[in-house]
């Protein structure tokens, strides 16, 4: 169950077939730790006695053995409509809840999802209601887990929340106090992630044009005049900022800037070309983005194994990071925005590429080199175009228009360190 993500273009993180415990972590890397939502994260208390032994609403908890032990609780309530919703905890790694995107009784059959983290969770409810008999399904790996109906005596406390991480000071003009670059010989051909973990900055086989195209939030064809060995030879980055605080993505960006101008003797001017790019607008029936559960000053953003394809997994993200991962991963020419959505969100799109999506060279997928041609077919998701349409209510339409592009006038492979 627990494995190690893929590689990624991108910034932050590529979450591959993981665990649910290791998504937490990640998120811990990302912004220092999770703030609790209490406004979204609030259920009634456990109840001395249901109502029937057939209702759910209540609170669960049980074990989850993933490698570790981790206490886990639902809590159930009933929604306007006399329906089910919950909030999901892992006490043993964070005080945060995760509301629930659906909560089913179907007989004695209960089913709950988590799109969030690609978790599902099916079981049976006991005869006395006492109990769900059930597997917690991440990614393709099922755990047993059988949730209990707690008591107020045998319910377990939720942490209460650490204060939040201190952020970098939004006029901070930010550096990187110590950086140290080293070759990487490993063979990888792309990023294999871009990670702030507290105050520390690390990236691992990065190119000098992934790193512009992150810092200057353009697509690689908007990187002209470069030598071959831009793209060709591959670093791995450790660096601290000399400011105290977790830094915002423009921060980082902007720190970034500078190592590239410090140690590569990067020196470009910006220039506009005509170019095939890609429009992103909002549908005819709007928007369907959540708004998101987490807090924090950076996204989590990645990849993982979906429903007859693969998932972009965007947590607590901007459309603007939405873009740059699509432009720089995903996609073979840029991408503008013109949705003139604001603010973060939480959300999932599931879709089969195409040869021209991921450099010709897309992550592996489920049923990939099985022959079934009933499995492939039951399993087959749309292309991005029409995932982001029907998942996200977004419209990506490609046309030619005028880009901004990096024009390279000098650049020297890094000094040493």
């Amino acid at each position: 169950m627990f494995k190690i993500p893929g590689s990624s273009r991108f910034h932050l993180f590529l979450f591959a077939s993981c665990s649910f415990a290791f998504v937490i972590l990640a998120l811990f890397m990302l912004s220092g730790h999770l703030n609790t939502v209490r406004a979204q994260a609030t259920a009634a208390p456990a109840q001395a006695s249901p109502v029937s032994p057939h209702d759910i609403a209540d609170t669960w908890q049980g074990t989850l053995h993933a490698g570790q032990d981790l206490r886990t609780i639902v809590k159930i309530t009933k929604d306007d409509k006399g329906g089910y919703k919950g909030v999901f905890y892992t006490i043993d790694q964070s005080s945060q809840g995760f509301n629930l995107d659906s909560v089913v009784l179907s007989g004695q059959d209960v089913k709950m999802t988590l799109k969030i983290f690609n978790l599902t969770y099916e079981g049976r409810l006991s005869a006395d209601g006492k109990t769900i008999d059930g597997n917690s399904n991440q990614g393709g790996g099922s755990v047993p887990l059988v949730l209990t109906r707690a008591t107020p005596e045998t319910t377990w406390e939720i942490p209460k929340p650490e204060p939040p991480p201190k952020p970098m000071a939004a006029d901070a003009d930010p550096s990187f106090e110590v950086a140290t670059i080293k070759p990487n010989n490993s063979g990888a051909t792309s990023m294999q992630g871009l990670v702030i973990r507290g105050r520390k900055f690390m990236t691992r086989a990065s190119s000098l044009g992934d790193l512009i195209s992150f810092a200057y939030e353009v697509q690689a064809k908007q990187i002209v005049n470069a030598p071959d060995w831009l793209d060709k030879d591959r670093y791995d980055i450790e660096a601290v900022p000399e400011q105290e605080g977790v830094p915002n993505p423009e921060q980082i960006r902007i720190m970034i800037r500078k190592l590239m101008t410090d140690r590569f003797g990067l020196k470009f001017h910006h220039d506009k070309r005509d170019m095939s790019a890609y429009v992103l607008t909002v549908g005819k029936d709007g928007n369907k983005l959540k708004p998101t559960q987490i807090h924090g000053n950076l996204p989590g953003i990645g990849i993982r194994p979906g429903t007859g394809g693969i998932t972009l997994n965007m947590i607590n993200a901007t459309i603007g990071d939405f873009t740059g991962f699509l432009q720089i991963l995903v996609l073979d020419r840029p991408v503008v925005d013109k949705t003139g959505i604001q603010g973060r969100y939480d959300y999932q799109c599931t879709f089969t590429p195409d040869d021209s999506q991921f450099g010709g060279h897309p992550p592996p997928m489920p049923n990939q080199g099985n022959n079934s041609s009933t499995d492939t077919a039951a399993a087959a998701a749309p292309s991005l175009y029409d995932a982001l349409q029907q998942e996200l209510g977004l419209k990506l339409s490609a046309e030619k228009t005028a880009v901004d592009v990096i024009a390279i006038d000098q650049v020297q492979k890094p000094t040493a360190n």
